[in-house]
């Protein structure tokens, strides 16, 4: 059963129709819907709470609600808003204000970001910053402290990989941890990379990166909030309308609530708790969330299987080949997985689970399997959180299960010059199997993964329909035979983002009773070249009916 935080003042669907002057009438050249019953249109009313009243040609709308409010958004296109089925909001804010390295090719151009940064800071602070990937430098290996040291000798720096699965120290962040860091120990569900002689080479994967963190100063109240206010405003800048949050403590939930509470939630945030903590414990104690004005809930839990194919933490079921004698690491145990899915599955609570290699995807089926019983054959809608690499008796599963694929299309485009050499020709036709996964009848919900990747989702609708890079390579795509329609991709970030999140008669498509959330767009999406997919202009963003973006006037 859901529940409220505030007074219930929940959105309603009107009984009566709407008087005149409440309704507003959008014409477009186009309208694509994304509902099966009429997908394409020329007009759309809706009323001043952002109800969809009607929808089908300009002249009869018109002549049906006289008085009505005209919007008239020309040439363009309407659709419905888009939904980013995984991204981290707080992360997506929190880059703007710290070191941005992404996109660095070299060390000494992130020496030259840090030094910049580092002018802003006050004498001791900590230099924080996101986004650097040797698998973009010439050597493509593993930095150490070293390389931070002669720079910053008494400043800690702490630097988080592109994926968020490894960290980046240099010797006075280190000096900072309270555990001594020597020896051949290694934390549950992480690693300390060593030298020979067994100091810390300064790189934290996975669960290691806790120990940095811990010591690093925690962010405070109105810079946590800033972060969220400033991802949540890029957001919607680039036509997104709802944005499943993946993993968030409670104090980041009530975060989201006062500003909620205030107006200044301007999409739709689905939130998952992080992991078997705080935030599930009270979704089992007082029911699942939903805030009065329909723009944030929480309904389900993030879990990990493993790390990121990146960093070789992503668990495979033989050697990485690029890295024999690895086979990734396990950030919860089978035990832990199981024991959060079934406390997760008596709540009433959704689990999404993080794999990445076929070995974690192996184990998060199973623990679905034997935590959901005979209810696996339900409408339970658990999800597998990237599904990156199957094994092809795996594949199929999915479907069978009624397990929706949650995957990020830039994740293939980014990891495509590196990914091959992770798990070899053999593996690699289970990787990013998007046609193979839908064909099977799994449902495929797109996202992005932001801060990981790039927010804007014309980038995830390019990646999922070319399978090629910006420049248009590999000419054909990279492994083609995975690629998706621009209609299928459109409704991975439309309608199966909001299935994957109880949504569907709500958002996701343009019917009448559903909520007046969609994006105008200069160009048709379903009809420009393949190529043109990256740089469709976004005119507007409307949620519930009032705009929460519009481009500056050229």
């Amino acid at each position: 059963m859901m529940r409220t935080l505030a007074p219930a003042v929940l959105l309603a669907l009107a009984a009566a129709p709407a008087f005149a002057a409440d309704v507003t009438v959008l014409t477009a050249h186009r309208i694509h819907t994304m509902d099966a019953v009429r997908p394409q249109v020329e007009a759309m009313a809706f009323d001043a709470e952002g109800k969809v009243l009607a929808l089908g040609d300009a002249r009869t709308l018109l002549a049906n609600h006289p008085g009505a409010t005209r919007l008239d958004v020309g040439n363009a296109t309407v659709v419905p808003g888009l939904i980013d089925a995984h991204g981290h909001m707080s992360g997506l804010g929190w880059g703007m204000l710290t070191a941005d390295l992404v996109g660095t090719t070299s060390k000494a151009e992130i020496l030259a970001r840090l030094r910049d940064k580092a002018r802003t800071l006050k004498p001791g602070e900590w230099l924080i910053g996101r986004g650097w990937d040797q698998n973009d430098w010439p050597e493509q290996a593993f930095p150490t402290a070293a390389d931070l040291d002669a720079a910053f000798p008494d400043r800690p720096v702490w630097l988080s990989r592109i994926d968020g699965h490894a960290g980046w120290a240099n010797s006075a962040a280190m000096r900072a941890v309270a555990r001594d860091l020597s020896g051949s120990w290694q934390p549950d569900g992480g690693s300390i990379r060593r030298d020979a002689a067994g100091k810390p080479t300064g790189i934290f994967v996975d669960n290691a990166m806790a120990l940095v963190e811990s010591a690093r100063p925690p962010m405070d109240e109105a810079t946590a909030e800033q972060a969220l206010v400033l991802g949540m405003r890029e957001a919607v800048a680039h036509g997104l309308t709802g944005v499943h949050d993946a993993g968030i403590p409670l104090e980041e939930l009530q975060r989201y609530q006062r500003l909620a509470d205030r107006g200044q939630v301007p999409l739709r945030i689905y939130a998952m708790a992080d992991g078997n903590s705080a935030a599930l414990e009270s979704l089992c104690a007082h029911g699942l969330y939903r805030h009065p004005s329909g723009r944030l809930q929480m309904r389900a839990v993030k879990l990990y299987a493993d790390g990121a194919l990146g960093s070789r933490g992503a668990a495979l079921l033989s050697d990485y080949s690029d890295d024999h004698g690895n086979r990734g690491l396990l950030v919860m145990s089978p035990e832990e997985l199981a024991v959060a899915a079934d406390k997760a599955h008596r709540c009433g609570v959704q689990v999404a689970t993080h794999a990445i290699g076929d070995r974690g995807n192996r184990i998060a089926l199973d623990t679905y399997a034997k935590a959901l019983g005979a209810d696996v054959a339900g409408d339970h809608r658990w999800r597998i959180e990237h599904a990156q690499i199957l094994a092809p008796e795996d594949l199929p599963r999915l479907a069978a299960m009624h397990v929706i694929a949650s995957m990020q299309p830039t994740h293939a485009t980014s990891d495509m010059p590196w990914a091959e050499q992770r798990v070899g020709a053999r593996r690699i036709v289970g990787a990013y199997a998007w046609r193979q996964l839908r064909d099977a009848g799994t449902h495929l919900a797109l996202g992005s993964d932001f801060p990981v990747e790039s927010v804007d989702p014309r980038l995830g609708l390019y990646a999922a329909v070319t399978r090629s890079d910006a420049r248009g390579l590999p000419v054909g795509g990279w492994y083609p035979d995975e690629k998706l329609t621009a209609y299928e991709a459109l409704r991975g970030f439309t309608l199966e983002a909001a299935y994957a999140g109880f949504a569907e008669n709500e958002v996701g498509s343009l019917a009448p009773g559903k909520r007046a959330d969609f994006v105008v767009l200069a160009e048709d999406p379903l009809a420009v070249p393949e190529a043109a997919l990256r740089t469709l202009t976004v005119r507007a963003t409307y949620v519930d009916g009032k705009p929460v973006f519009e481009a500056p006037a050229r």
